[in-house]
Order: structure tokens, then C-alpha cells, then sequence
């Protein structure tokens, strides 16, 4: 698709807004913004460029609110985001070197125990004694580069385990571990749409427009957190994996 088709955006808009409330809370909407784009008809490039517009500008949005609200560790983020951003580049190298069918099953495998973790009342407690300081900081950067690195190398539910490990693993409250998720899902964002834009794989028209609807969905999405914190995080954490699964499932039947 090169020309912008107006009535696209019907199909478009609706499930990038609501792409971007499950991005604000627990991440992973990516699963549903990326196959709207290509649903209207965009070639595979051009949809993911063009969402990485959209979805940019959803995440701007709900980086600044959790920074507003104070949610958000910068010492730790920006260490976490520089993290990403470099194991991100040893993901997409390793990704040439690895056959793609072998690691879709590792998934396969991993998600179910990853979704019975969450199910339990533990996944998200805010209970855990604090590490450190510079443990913290350390077991977050290490996350960071290694789901950087998975992003790099595939990419989908990249918010969705950031969010799981940096609770479960370096001890951070729920609300800053997601304010630390959307600042290394904004840099990688970024950075993608740079390279896409760059490249010609960008309709600037239709992304913008999506992204006002992304934008919507992300404030929506961020209030329902500030609102209900780990209650909410659950089940949508649930259904993206659910959703992650079947995805998985179907590419590699």
C-alpha cells in the first residue's frame, strides 16, 4: 500500500486506541496495533513503520504521565534504556545466526509457566524487600538488555516481560517498574521509527491521525493503572499472553 486510504482508518484507529490502553497498563499492544495496519492493507514494512509512529506517540504520552506522577526512577531508566538499546542490536544480529522455528517453540514452552506465575498472588506483590540501590540498578540494567536483546530478535510482549521481571526478579514497586518499562519502550520506539522514516516506511498521514487515538488510549490506559495497580495488571497481562500464545502457535503451524 503506498497511497492513504481514508476509510483504512476504520479499521485502523479502533484497535490502535485500544492498543494503547493495554500498552499503558501491562504493555503488548503491539499484538493488536500491528495486524490493524496490515488488516487496511499495508505492506508488512510500511505497517510496521507507520505503527511505530502511532504507537511512539501513545507512549510519549503515558512516559510523561507516569513521570508526572513521580513513578519513575531516572538514574535507573535511562541506565535500563541505553541497556536495550545495545542488547536490541546483538538480538537482531543473533537473529541471522538462529533458526527463527526453534526459538518460537522455546516460547511456546515459556509462556504457559510465565501466565501461571502471573496467575499466582505473588507475581505482583508489593510486599518484597527493596534490593539496594546498586542491586537494583544492576538487576534492572540486566533485564534490560536482555529483553532489549529479544526485541531485537523478536519483539512481541517486550512491555509485558519487562514489567514481570523488573517486579519479580530486581524488587521494584509495580508503578516504577512500569514507569522504567515505558522509557526503554520509548528509546527502542524512537529509534525503530528513525531507521523506518529513514528508509521510506513511514506514511506520516494515517500514523499521526492513528496516534491521537493511541494517545487517547494510553491516557485512558495509564488513569486505569493509577486507579488500580496490580488488580488491573493481572487479567490484561493474562490476555496478552494468551493472545502472545495462539500467535506464536499459528506461525509456527
Amino acid at each position: 500500500m503506498t497511497d492513504f486510504n481514508f476509510y483504512s482508518l476504520f479499521i485502523i484507529c479502533p484497535l490502535v486506541f485500544l492498543a494503547g490502553v493495554i500498552d499503558a497498563i501491562a504493555g503488548g499492544g503491539g499484538f493488536l496495533s500491528l495486524p490493524a495496519y496490515m488488516f487496511a492493507g499495508f505492506s508488512v514494512h510500511m505497517a510496521l513503520g507507520t505503527n511505530k509512529l502511532s504507537s511512539s506517540m501513545g507512549t510519549t504520552l503515558a512516559t510523561a504521565r507516569y513521570a508526572l506522577d513521580g513513578y519513575i526512577n531516572f538514574k535507573i531508566a535511562i541506565a535500563c534504556a541505553v541497556c536495550s538499546l545495545i542488547g536490541s542490536q546483538f538480538g537482531t544480529r543473533f537473529a541471522l545466526s538462529i533458526n527463527e522455528y526453534a526459538f518460537k517453540i522455546i516460547m511456546l514452552i515459556i509462556i504457559p509457566p510465565t501466565a501461571f506465575y502471573v496467575l499466582k498472588d505473588k507475581a505482583f506483590r508489593e510486599d518484597r524487600e527493596p534490593f539496594s540501590n546498586f542491586k537494583t540498578l544492576i538487576l534492572s540494567m540486566i533485564i534490560a538488555f536482555a529483553i532489549g536483546a529479544y526485541d531485537g530478535f523478536y519483539g512481541p510482549g517486550t512491555g509485558t516481560f519487562l514489567l514481570l521481571l523488573l517486579t519479580s526478579i530486581a524488587h521494584l514497586k509495580l508503578t516504577q517498574a512500569n514507569g522504567i518499562t515505558k522509557v526503554i519502550n520509548l528509546a527502542s520506539n524512537y529509534a525503530a521509527l528513525t531507521v523506518f522514516f529513514l528508509n521510506g516506511k513511514v506514511l506520516i498521514i494515517p500514523g499521526l491521525i492513528a496516534g491521537a487515538f493511541n494517545i487517547a488510549g494510553n491516557y485512558i490506559g495509564s488513569r486505569s493503572f493509577e486507579k488500580g495497580g496490580a488488580k488491573i495488571v493481572r487479567p490484561v497481562m493474562i490476555i496478552v499472553l494468551g493472545i502472545f500464545f495462539v500467535r506464536v502457535l499459528l506461525e509456527v503451524l
